[in-house]
């Protein structure tokens, strides 16, 4: 830029309490929390068949950080996945939506 011409202010960024870019969330019903800051999500998504094209449900399960373990098991919860915590922990506790 030339000395006459000035740099338009910048706007404070300001994080939403969405999810952060370029993570994958879900959201699951919890279904244990037997172990110390980890809970066991259960993720349910329909899809069509490949070839039959009739909607099947296709469930998996993550195991999820909960550092001060607020989820207890039935709860709808949402995670995000992050760095790897354990040998099957890559995702974290983001909020629970229904107990």
């Amino acid at each position: 830029m030339s000395e006459n011409q000035e740099a338009a202010p910048k706007k404070d960024f300001v994080p939403s309490e969405g999810p952060a870019k370029n993570k994958k969330t879900r959201v699951g019903i919890v279904k244990s929390t037997g172990m110390e800051k980890t809970i066991v999500v259960e993720y349910t998504n329909r899809v069509p068949h490949p070839k039959f094209k009739k909607i099947v449900k296709q469930s998996k399960k993550f195991y999820a950080h909960d550092e001060k373990g607020e989820a207890a098991v039935g709860d709808k919860v949402r995670i995000e996945e992050t760095n790897p915590i354990s040998k099957l922990k890559r995702w974290k506790l983001v909020k629970v939506l229904t107990h």
